[in-house]
């Protein structure tokens, strides 16, 4: 029954109206599966909460969360991973107050993150589960324990929908935290944008995903677009994934049809660590769509991704780099599955000015960048980030958005809001990029751009050369920082070194000449320090990018050791 496709739904207003309509219209039909994995070699056990079993659970949340908070308070989701963040989140929203997804207190490197989001918040309740109760009631003063609601609570409550469904934190600094108010109308539009982009609303499919609730692409990819579409969403927790990446691909390989996203570290984590042994048991030419966005896209990592796993049958055609960020929900450019990756060798020293024009693949001082696709049923164009005026096609400038799904603005950041969101409809994303045969091509952040004697380097490029310098220095954590001298900007590379070494076992001299001779070959330029680290130094975002303005903001505060410094 579940491989079949349901029928269209009528446009609803809230992701709540969606659970009712599809429990009354396919109850018995499964919606949710958690699977949790309880120990090394666990295969994973399942939980499965039925659409008729979700409306109960949501509707009981809702009427636990009314009798604690008014409509547009607040609620801070503190739940693991799992069936609790699912109801809780619904149940927020069906309650008309203002989800705010957040994780347990204890996730390593996040606690001053967890801190800072809540005091910007102001919560006036926290959901978590009974594992994490003691914990959460450090932190906040009403506290819900999801798990400990019983059925008989549900009521039949009217749909209250509020000017906003939810709060979504932006993935930055965890000094000023950003909270995007996400109307319900926006969700449900971005989820109905994926579902179109990806095919996922004319074919029967099944959501897949490892990504954090709380993050942007897995609540969207999670829960919003199946909810819209009445689609089977598998759900794993994302340290079962780290632990052990083959579980990700297993649970694709068990769902026809699968649709799941990743950032590009994961395809590359997978090439490089599932086994020979793991990969005889994977049949992968049912998924149906893998997308890669969250971080900068490499054609390289796609390629090794679809090499490794061909002889399971994966389709190349599968992959669909993709764009998007929280002030618009999350999606907003897609590759289109079935399309083959479209990739672009562009002149180093021409984009460096602003354009970006074409070289021959081999040429080493080529930049080989992924093209994201075409706008998911919004307007996307690439304008002066100084004028605004619109740039034509090959220059680079920043990417603005249009459309129901770019967000209300910033939570209590008026002035920012005014800047980012605009009074024109056009959301300004900070990303630069241009769009070349009609494809969007992302080249980097407006705020990390390092500027030296007047030519432009992206810090990815520059990571990306260091990271293939030197077999010790360890892929996708390191930093490339523009530092302001006293002649000018200073270039700086903090890099983690690889957890198979030690410090004390490599020579940092002549890995510094090799990444130093490498940058200055590929891109003309001196750099003043290269700092090694241990493992872990490096900060993350919540979404496990590298934060390079905390990277900065600890270099500059002298925090890395001069032992790896050269």
């Amino acid at each position: 029954m579940d491989s079949r496709r349901p029928p269209l739904a009528p446009a609803f207003r809230s992701l709540p109206e969606y659970v009712r309509h599809w429990a009354e219209t396919t109850p018995e039909r499964r919606a949710f599966t958690f699977v949790d994995h309880p120990g090394p070699d666990s295969r994973g056990v399942h939980r499965t909460l039925t659409w008729r079993r979700l409306d109960v659970r949501m509707r009981a949340v809702a009427a636990r969360l009314a009798a604690e908070a008014g409509p547009g308070e607040r609620v801070a989701l503190l739940c693991p991973q799992g069936q609790e963040y699912v109801t809780g989140f619904l149940g927020s929203l069906a309650a008309g107050l203002v989800a705010v997804p957040l994780f347990p207190p204890g996730l390593p490197g996040q606690e001053d993150r967890l801190t800072a989001v809540l005091a910007d918040a102001r919560p006036a309740v926290a959901v978590t589960t009974s594992r994490f109760a003691a914990q959460v009631r450090e932190l906040c003063d009403r506290v819900v324990v999801v798990d400990e609601i019983p059925d008989g609570a549900a009521g039949d409550p009217e749909p209250v929908d509020g000017p906003v469904a939810y709060l979504q934190y932006t993935s930055g600094s965890t000094r000023t935290p950003a909270g995007v108010e996400i109307s319900h109308a926006n969700v449900v539009a971005n989820a109905r944008q994926a579902l179109g982009a990806y095919g996922a609303d004319a074919h029967p499919a099944t959501c897949v995903g490892w990504l954090p609730l709380y993050h942007d692409m897995g609540l969207v990819l999670s829960i919003a677009a199946p909810v819209v579409r009445g689609l089977l969403s598998v759900l794993m927790d994302p340290v079962a994934f780290l632990h052990e990446p083959v579980r990700w691909l297993r649970l694709l390989a068990a769902h026809p049809r699968a649709l799941s996203a990743a950032p590009n570290f994961a395809y590359d984590y997978c090439a490089s660590v599932v086994t020979d042994v793991q990969k005889e048991e994977l049949r992968l030419d049912g998924v149906a769509a893998l997308i890669n966005g969250s971080e900068p896209v490499r054609p390289g990592t796609a390629d090794r991704f679809h090499a490794a796993f061909a002889g399971q049958g994966l389709e190349p055609a599968t992959h669909c780099p993709s764009y998007g960020l929280a002030e618009a929900t999350v999606f907003v450019s897609a590759a289109r599955p079935g399309e083959p990756l479209r990739r672009f060798a562009l002149d180093r020293d021409a984009l460096a000015a602003g354009k970006a024009l074409p070289a021959r693949p081999d040429d080493p001082r080529a930049v080989l960048l992924a093209g994201c696709g075409t706008p998911a049923g919004q307007q996307v164009l690439v304008a002066d980030p100084v004028t605004g005026a619109e740039l034509s096609e090959g220059e680079i400038g920043e990417i603005q958005v249009r459309g129901p799904n770019v967000g209300r603005g910033y939570w209590n950041q008026e002035r920012q809001s005014r800047r980012v969101f605009g009074t024109d409809g056009r959301l300004r994303t900070g990303d630069l990029g241009t769009v070349l045969e009609g494809q969007l091509i992302v080249t980097g952040r407006l705020k990390d751009l390092i500027v030296v004697d007047g030519r432009n380097h992206y810090p990815q490029d520059l990571e990306a050369t260091v990271q293939d310098a030197h077999p010790a220095v360890r892929r996708d954590r390191l930093a490339a920082l523009g530092v302001s001298g006293g002649s000018g900007e200073r270039v700086v590379v903090v890099a983690e070194h690889a957890r198979t070494t030690s410090l004390a076992e490599i020579d940092v001299p002549a890995l510094v000449r090799a990444v130093r001779a490498a940058v200055s070959a590929r891109h003309g330029l001196r750099l003043a320090e290269v700092v090694l680290v241990p493992p872990g130094t490096v900060p993350r975002t919540s979404s496990g990018k590298v934060s390079r303005s905390l990277t900065r903001e600890r270099y500059l505060a002298g925090v890395y050791t001069a032992g790896g410094a050269a």
